[in-house]
């Protein structure tokens, strides 16, 4: 009964992945057959992590994506469980209203969301700015300036995703039961013991699985990078999907670009699995 359903992800999934490990241990070009690939072993993982120019921009966009991904889910999952707190109280009117708008943004293309947010960005014309102007604050670089331009796009991510997160949250809360809370409230503990106490124990779960959603949404992006900045400004946001797809398809070393698609996949299956060695390791204690 699961054959057809299991035939389509061999054959949309695993021949992809599969095909990808295979030609990141041969030099091809992408604007050739496959059967052009020629084998050279271990040279593109060697090149990748060499001191040569391929290493150094693959280094980078890899520093890049670790902080973008980093920055992304320390910012996400604290301010999701803010938000749900403050939708999910039954006295708070206009919570359901609340939790539709944030979830809207994230039902917004990022494509979209990307265009947008680079007019928001303009550094004369932009709202942004300009509001920054009303209460006595310069303009700022954002998306100009190296120093400033990687974060501006994890605050765009951020923006589009915290809504999906929030739901996740809520879904997380309805779960925990009321009599627990007015125990809580017996034993004479205020909000803030009530929430580290039992709201963030009883969190751990949608927690873990918020936090692991967020590392792959963070590492996959791609949008924002190619449509706003391409990379710039001085490859402050060239992150690993951009400069997979510029190695790949704009430079046309396939056997490179598979070889970093493959880094990719490890280092993220390695931050997954140890996550979850790190929750079960917590649950123990």
């Amino acid at each position: 009964m699961i054959a057809p359903a299991a035939g389509l992800i061999g054959i949309f999934i695993l021949v992809p992945m599969g095909l990808t490990v295979w030609l990141s241990f041969h030099d091809w070009s992408t604007q050739t057959p496959f059967h052009t690939a020629r084998w050279v072993g271990l040279r593109n993982y060697e090149d990748i992590f060499s001191n040569i120019s391929v290493g150094r921009d693959f280094k980078t966009a890899l520093r890049n994506t670790a902080i973008y991904t980093a920055l992304s889910v320390v910012i996400l999952l604290p301010l999701s469980v803010l938000l749900g707190l403050l939708v999910y109280q039954r006295n708070v009117r206009g919570g359901q209203f609340l939790r539709t708008i944030l979830f809207a943004s994230y039902m917004v293309p990022m494509i979209a969301v990307a265009l947008v947010w680079s007019k928001l960005y303009a550094p004369t014309e932009g709202p942004l700015n300009q509001i920054l102007g009303w209460v006595g604050i310069g303009p700022q670089t954002w998306l100009a300036a190296p120093q400033t331009a990687l974060y501006s796009l994890v605050l765009l991510n951020v923006w589009q995703q915290i809504g999906y997160f929030t739901v996740l949250a809520v879904a997380g809360l309805t779960q925990i039961p009321g009599a627990l809370y007015e125990a809580a409230r017996i034993d004479g503990a205020n909000p803030v013991q009530s929430f580290f106490g039992v709201t963030l124990p009883l969190l751990r779960r949608t927690l873990l699985f918020s936090t692991v959603i967020a590392i792959i949404n963070a590492v996959q992006v791609f949008e924002p990078v190619a449509l706003i900045t391409q990379g710039g400004p001085a490859g402050s946001t060239n992150v690993l999907t951009f400069h997979i797809r510029r190695i790949g398809i704009d430079r046309s070393q396939g056997g490179l670009s598979s070889a970093m698609a493959v880094t990719l996949m490890l280092a993220l299956i390695v931050t997954v699995m140890a996550i979850f060695a790190m929750n079960r390791r917590a649950e123990k204690q």
